[in-house]
């Protein structure tokens, strides 16, 4: 399985992800189910209450759990392939990523939800900076603006890929903090979503909830689940921690003339949890030094922005000059082709 093939994964799961991606001998890797699993979850159980969580917490949470096989199945699958590569790029076709993900569908239901929520989504653009549109168009790739949230049992499923064992260090902390989530106050049947662990409109893991879910009706609950406002200052929060500039847009369509000389303006960004996207940008430059280069946004950006150049598809095809923006949207999914789909459904539904 080539590494050349771009995954749609949560940030702070990719990195393991893409680990078993590359080595997908994982068979070899050996699976740490040396406890059973009732003894695996009493070893959990040990560490959350040294953490402080209570007992009678972890009983209600743990109480007649069993492994969920369709889960392991699930996680193993969980690598994409395709023969449908640009001989350019050694990668897939972004053109056709786009269309599976930004569906007219798509983007009218964003429009919708933009009219529906435009008053509270324009406050919360206020108190963080972020753009509304972009809120909304993770709101919609993320679970179709709350209409497909995952219906299985969070406990279950992280505590059987923790007892699998082969990304134990993940997923029992994930397993630790769902308790620490029950012990807050979050009803045990609200604990639902992916089989990875993420849940809710905006698809947080147990960690981020934790750390960055806001309470934004002031109802003093974080009801990521059900609550609008909640939602939209949670994914606004996320985005803010991660570094998003304000009034400046996260990529304009751009003209790239062959005379740029890409080698020349390769990028050299590292991040270790994100290892594969970064390389595909070039160098971070002001927008004035691309338009002295011949390069010219399609768009509304400034000349003192720092931007990249990015080439999805080869040369040849559409570039784009992409901001410390998308390096935000890249924390929240570690994909080169999420990130851009992100961006352009947002633009659609701001159009």
């Amino acid at each position: 399985m080539s590494w050349q093939i771009e995954i749609m994964n949560r940030k702070s799961l990719v990195f393991a992800l893409s680990l078993f991606a590359a080595g997908s001998a994982a068979s070899s890797v050996a699976h740490a189910q040396e406890q059973s699993f009732p003894a695996y979850l009493e070893t959990v159980a040990n560490k959350a209450r040294a953490e402080g969580v209570r007992d009678a917490t972890i009983r209600e949470v743990f109480a007649d759990l069993t492994p969920n096989n369709r889960v392991i199945e699930l996680d193993r699958d969980n690598v994409s392939s395709s023969s449908n590569l640009n001989p350019d790029t050694g990668f897939a076709w972004m053109s056709s990523y786009i269309e599976r993900h930004n569906t007219q569908s798509r983007i009218d239901g964003g429009r919708r939800t933009m009219a529906r929520v435009a008053s509270l989504a324009n406050s919360v653009e206020q108190a963080y900076g972020v753009p509304a549109e972009i809120i909304v168009a993770i709101w919609g790739h993320e679970t179709a603006y709350g209409a497909v949230k995952g219906g299985f049992d969070l406990p279950r499923s992280l505590a059987t890929l923790a007892w699998e064992g082969r990304r134990r260090e993940l997923f029992e902390r994930e397993l630790i903090d769902v308790l620490k989530m029950a012990d807050s106050g979050v009803a045990r049947n609200n604990l639902v979503g992916s089989w990875a662990g993420a849940f809710g409109n905006p698809q947080f893991l147990p960690s981020v909830y934790l750390r960055l879910a806001v309470d934004g009706d002031g109802d003093g609950a974080r009801d990521i689940w059900n609550s609008d406002a909640d939602t939209l200052h949670s994914i606004a929060n996320y985005f803010r921690e991660h570094g998003w500039r304000a009034g400046e847009p996260w990529g304009v369509r751009a003209y790239v003339p062959n005379s740029v000389d890409r080698n020349a303006v390769a990028g050299d960004f590292v991040d270790p949890e994100c290892p594969r996207v970064h390389p595909r940008h070039s160098k971070l430059l002001p927008v004035s030094e691309w338009r002295a280069m011949g390069v010219i946004p399609s768009g509304e950006i400034g000349d003192d922005v720092m931007a990249m150049l990015f080439e999805p598809d080869g040369p040849a095809a559409p570039g784009y000059l992409v901001t410390r923006n998308f390096r935000a949207i890249l924390e929240y999914n570690c994909s080169n082709y999420y990130a851009m789909s992100v961006g352009l459904l947002a633009d659609e539904i701001a159009r």
